[in-house]
């Protein structure tokens, strides 16, 4: 068994959409040592069953606890959690972290009382996220609206694909314009990012659904999660922190900057 203080925190996506959370993650916790996984061979999620995504996340992160032995791992990706979120707390013996869709806090921030979720095909449509509304926002309209191709605008972006900006990209005015299209969706104050792809073009989605409009997403939350189940636990580096990636694929060279930015200075492939 590894050292316990130099065990690191496991974050695990579909890509590079928790970097998100480990933005929020490095303001709260610098000292946590860090492996970032990105299952870049089975992106994207959002236009996979849910026995594919159950079946993928729980196989992965069954190796991956076992061979990097991480003191807690977080699911950063709202699709693989509403789906997989239990069976992997049912296999695995270390601390999960899920992310699941910020419908409590919008429901307390909205004053027009419609929200608009965005997230992909596969989360939109889980019985989670219906018990979320009924929970928190069963007095509120949540507007829903699959995005997919704001998660390939956030992987671009990324990798220093231009993107239009500061307009707003295509994606994200057909997005906006999506859910405004909706009954009652002209009235939308507040917008849940339920996609941890969704910050890293925070300014796009903003120009896209123009002035009056908040957004909230899980990162925080998140963060603060993971610092209360380590509260009072040494952390030690000992090395850079470390991407690892499900595929290999030319690509990964354009993520360094974005990954050396949060201190993930080291990239392999699992």
């Amino acid at each position: 068994m590894p050292d316990r203080a130099t065990q690191p925190v496991l974050m695990f996506d579909s890509g590079v959409g928790g970097l998100s959370v480990l933005a929020a993650l490095r303001r709260l916790l610098p000292q946590a040592p860090v492996i970032y996984v990105a299952d870049n061979a089975g992106l994207p999620y959002g236009g996979k069953t849910e026995a594919e995504i159950a079946a993928r996340v729980s196989g992965l992160l069954g190796r991956m606890t076992e061979r990097l032995r991480p003191r807690l791992v977080c699911i950063a990706c709202n699709t693989a959690s509403t789906i997989a979120l239990a069976a992997v707390r049912d296999v695995l013996e270390v601390p999960i972290v899920g992310t699941v869709p910020a419908i409590k806090p919008a429901a307390a921030m909205t004053q027009t009382g419609v929200i608009g979720l965005l997230g992909t095909a596969a989360t939109i449509r889980q019985g989670y996220v219906d018990r979320l509304e009924a929970e928190f926002a069963a007095d509120k309209t949540l507007l829903r609206h699959g995005a997919p191709d704001l998660v390939t605008m956030a992987e671009a972006r990324l990798r220093g694909v231009p993107v239009a900006h500061p307009a707003a990209s295509d994606a994200a005015l057909a997005a906006a314009a999506a859910l405004r299209a909706m009954p009652g969706g002209d009235a939308i104050d507040t917008v849940v990012l339920a996609c941890t792809h969704f910050p890293l073009i925070i300014d796009d989605l903003a120009a896209a659904f123009g002035p009056g409009v908040r957004f909230i997403d899980g990162a925080d939350g998140i963060a603060r999660r993971i610092a209360f189940l380590t509260q009072g636990q040494d952390f030690v580096r000992t090395a850079p922190d470390l991407a690892l990636f499900t595929r290999d694929d030319p690509g990964l060279d354009a993520l360094k900057p974005a990954l050396s930015a949060l201190g993930l200075d080291r990239t392999g492939v699992f």
